[in-house]
């Protein structure tokens, strides 16, 4: 009997909110994105409803009118390496960019951090989107798309060769003869390539998983090609089901065209429910969070995704505004988008503005109703599963408290871990190590 597939679940541990007002709530924590005793509760919460993994997004260029979650806020490794003593079975994943960083340090660092947690450790590889990020890393100019997504795809080549350095057997560690390592299962890299030239080996063992887990985002015509030639799992955004079953569909038979199995790469559209009681208390707290922006902050909130362009030097109450290429180096996809549904539903840019900073999504209402969409967009193939990211101070206790005990009772989500590893739980197999003989 085949075992009937369970919803994956992850949540974004985001402080302050990624609302551009959010921390204004009633309820908020204001220091919460440097508070540890709140991504404490967080990943704990987490942990307790059973989900895969939780989430620590980045960014590396801030200005003052950043988003006040970007302007002070913890580094994901570090963060990371201290929530793994506080938990023993949910994923640790950090978004860490290829950009800006070197590849023998990020496969130790995560390398780290997966034999600290015995296993549960995952890597969001991005490219670094926003143009400013060049300023800080001594470098005249930010790399174009196409180009960082070059570099991407020698970069994981080689953290991922790194990680096979020592055979899972190396170790000997025997007092006796005086043996601690077998020579001959310790391999250096040598890599020689367009933008890294890395000898290795690396000066740490894989973990129980093998490797880290490979998280992606990107949904731009260049990352969804890196996606599926390289992922494990896609931390994926979209407004609708019928948006995210294409998305769907065009990621998994790109899986197949590269060789892998598409069931084991794992989507995770990233959604926002707000959850009532009753459909009157979710739209209550729907306007409770719209209420708090204002079109001032909605418009530095735009401004981010067009490389920090000034809205504020356009009619408020007139059609969105000719863009042309602007955004088109940094958040591709995003801008495509948000420029398409202006055009095509001919709105202002106050419409466009305050829809960006509080966009109204389809899992707003009662846990019954969440429960619904979750299943609807799981059953569909829109999604192997969700990474919640509170709308709300309090929205992730919501969702684990109200949602996930109706998606148990439905048989649709687990009541207990499959196993200890964020590869286990995932159902995502052990990566061979590349150096090892198979016996035939």
């Amino acid at each position: 009997m085949t075992k009937q597939k369970q919803i994956k679940l992850g949540a974004i541990i985001h402080g302050v909110g990624g609302h551009v007002s959010g921390w204004r709530h009633p309820e908020a924590i204001t220091d919460a994105s440097v508070n540890f005793g709140f991504y404490k509760q967080q990943a704990q919460k987490a942990e307790s409803g059973k989900f895969d993994l939780v989430f620590i997004a980045d960014g590396l260029y801030i200005t003052e009118k950043s988003i006040p979650h970007f302007l002070n806020r913890f580094e994901p490794i570090t963060i990371l390496s201290a929530l793994a003593s506080v938990t023993s079975h949910i994923g640790l994943v950090g978004t860490l960019s290829t950009s800006y960083s070197e590849p023998f340090t990020v496969a130790r660092q995560f390398a780290s951090i997966d034999l600290i947690s015995d296993g549960r450790s995952g890597w969001n590889v991005v490219t670094s989107p926003l143009e400013g990020s060049a300023k800080n890393y001594s470098k005249t100019e930010h790399p174009s798309h196409p180009e960082r997504y070059r570099i991407a795809n020698e970069y994981l080549e080689v953290t991922r060769g790194l990680w096979d350095s020592w055979e899972d057997d190396a170790f000997v560690r025997d007092k006796e003869s005086g043996v601690f390592f077998d020579p001959s299962k310790l391999h250096t890299l040598n890599h020689k390539g367009e933008y890294f030239s890395v000898q290795g080996p690396l000066n740490i063992a894989r973990s129980r998983q093998g490797q880290p887990v490979i998280f992606q985002a990107g949904a731009s015509e260049d990352g969804r090609a890196f996606a599926a030639k390289v992922a494990d799992a896609i931390f994926a955004g979209h407004e609708s089901i019928d948006e995210a079953k294409a998305y769907y569909a065009d990621i998994k038979k790109r899986a197949a065209s590269e060789g892998r199995n598409p069931d084991e790469v794992v989507i995770l559209p990233g959604i926002a429910p707000i959850i009532g009681l009753t459909e009157e208390e979710a739209e209550r707290k729907y306007q409770e969070v719209a209420n708090l922006v204002t079109i001032d902050k909605a418009l530095d909130y735009l401004g981010r995704f067009f490389e920090h362009h000034d809205f504020s030097q356009y009619p408020l109450d007139e059609p969105f505004p000719e863009l042309g290429d602007f955004g088109s180096n940094s958040f591709r996809s995003g801008t495509d988008k948000i420029k398409q549904t202006a055009k095509e539903k001919n709105l202002t840019l106050r419409q466009v503005a305050l829809n960006v900073a509080t966009p109204r999504n389809e899992f707003t209402g009662t846990p019954e109703y969440v429960a619904d969409r979750v299943q609807a967009w799981f059953e569909e193939n829109a999604a192997d599963g969700f990474i919640i990211a509170a709308a709300l101070p309090k929205g992730l206790d919501d969702f684990v408290d109200h949602v996930v005990p109706i998606l148990q009772e439905r048989g649709l989500y687990r009541t207990e871990y499959e196993a200890d590893t964020l590869r286990g739980n995932l159902g995502i197999p052990v990566p061979a190590n590349r150096y090892t003989k198979v016996n035939v």
